[in-house]
Parts: C-alpha cells; sequence; structure tokens
C-alpha cells in the first residue's frame, strides 16, 4: 500500500518562497508607514505656509535634492520625476539593477529629460560596504562617480556579496578612468565624505529602509530589484501626475 507524499525539496522550495514574500512584505510595510510619518513630519513644518481650506497632510514626500553639479545623480535638475536610490556597493541585487535596468530607465526618460536619478549609500553589508560607498564618492571628486558605479556593479555576482578590499577600490577606480588615484586613495580616509554616506544612511533609516536596494519615484515606493516593467509603470504614473501624459 503505498501513499503520496510532496518531495522535501519541494516542500522546501516552497517554505523559501513563502518566507521570501513574507519578508518583502514586512520590508514594504515598513517603509510605507516610514514615509506616511515622514509626510507628517512635512506637514507639520509646512503648516505655517499653507493657504486657508488645504490639508498640510496632502504635502506629498519629497527627498529630491536637486543640487546642480550633483556627481551622484543622473538628469536635469527639474525633471518631473526623481528615482532615489538606497543601494550597497555589496548587494546583489543592486547590481542587478544597475546592469539590466538602470540603462534602459536613462535612454528613456533620463535622456529625454523626464526622469532625474539620485543615489543615496546605504551600506549595510558591513565595513567593506561603508569603505565602497566612501569609494564611490571619491570617484565622484574626480568626475567619475557613474564609471566607479558601473565598473564595480558589473562584478556583482547573482547571489552573495562581492569582495571589496581597498586595493581591489584601486583597481577598479582605475578602471573607470579616475585620474588621480593617489586623491582617490587619500580621499577613501576623508570624513567629509564618510560624513555624506551616513548621512544618506540615516535618511534612508528615517523612512525604515533596511534593505537594498530600496527606491523612490517621487514619493511611490519600489523595493528589491523589480522589473523593468515596474519602473516604468510608476515612472509614468508620476509624469501623468505631472501634466506629461
Amino acid at each position: 500500500m503505498s501513499s503520496s507524499h510532496s518531495p522535501a525539496p519541494e516542500r522546501s522550495s516552497r517554505r523559501a518562497l513563502v518566507v521570501s514574500i513574507a519578508v518583502a512584505v514586512s520590508v514594504l510595510l515598513i517603509l510605507l508607514i516610514g514615509i506616511i510619518a515622514s509626510r507628517g513630519g512635512a506637514s507639520q513644518e509646512a503648516s505655517t505656509t499653507t493657504s486657508p481650506g488645504q490639508s498640510a497632510a496632502e504635502e506629498p514626500l519629497d527627498l529630491s535634492r536637486r543640487a546642480a553639479g550633483d556627481p551622484t545623480a543622473l538628469g536635469e535638475v527639474d525633471a518631473p520625476v526623481v528615482l532615489i536610490e538606497y543601494a550597497d556597493y555589496r548587494c546583489p541585487f543592486c547590481g542587478l539593477f544597475s546592469r539590466e535596468t538602470l540603462p534602459p530607465l536613462v535612454e528613456k526618460y533620463v535622456e529625454s529629460g523626464e526622469l532625474r536619478i539620485e543615489w543615496r549609500d546605504l551600506p549595510v553589508f558591513g565595513e567593506q560596504s561603508f569603505t565602497a560607498a566612501v569609494a564611490g564618492r571619491a570617484a565622484g571628486e574626480q568626475g567619475r562617480f557613474w564609471e566607479f558605479n558601473k565598473a564595480v556593479f558589473a562584478e556583482a555576482p547573482k547571489r552573495g556579496h562581492i569582495d571589496l578590499p581597498e586595493e581591489r577600490l584601486l583597481e577598479l577606480a582605475q578602471e573607470a578612468g579616475v585620474p588621480d588615484l593617489e586623491k582617490f586613495r587619500n580621499d577613501l580616509q576623508s570624513e567629509e565624505l564618510a560624513a555624506a554616506v551616513t548621512n544618506d544612511a540615516r535618511e534612508a533609516a528615517s523612512l525604515g529602509a533596511t534593505g537594498t536596494p530600496t527606491f523612490l519615484v517621487n514619493d511611490t515606493p519600489l523595493i528589491g530589484a523589480q522589473p523593468l516593467a515596474a519602473f516604468e509603470q510608476a515612472i509614468e504614473g508620476e509624469l501623468k501626475e505631472a501634466g506629461q501624459r
């Protein structure tokens, strides 16, 4: 007499899928709560300038910096949509976004002036992550931020975390065309650049963002390496709201 049982690997895969979905949902809920809290804070500050009959609670969350000449940003300062990416150079899914999703977004929306992309450092995988974040900014000091960004993520594995000791960061800076490697090496010890990284991480924490990659499309959150279509849908929605569609 025989009985039917699901194979153990199938049960394990199903359990892993359920856990992954639960984690993703939990992170999204935390981020949404953080966004709502941030909106509340912004509304209180804006309440003194809110016109009669206008609800301050309706003020949208806007964390865009729109700083002219920002080496960590792509696109026009006055683009109607800003995509903010909170990322870690040792994050494999950040690498996936960089290789597969970022290029078509740049071609379709950044080059048309409709989208601005702003990078935020969120080093969550240890000391090497923090040093790599400083290294990205050191490359940016010499006008090669995005080249360095691309060079690092080109080597990111699909799973696990790339090893980024200081000597490897120097090699990647050279590959990215950073002209003065001695200055780059010295800038790895820059307190100012380290403070900029810390400031980005604090901004992410204020939203409840604890994992990478995390994105804001204006005030619409996206968690993880979403497919290109998810970003296009969010961007198109914001463009429509801005009267650009």
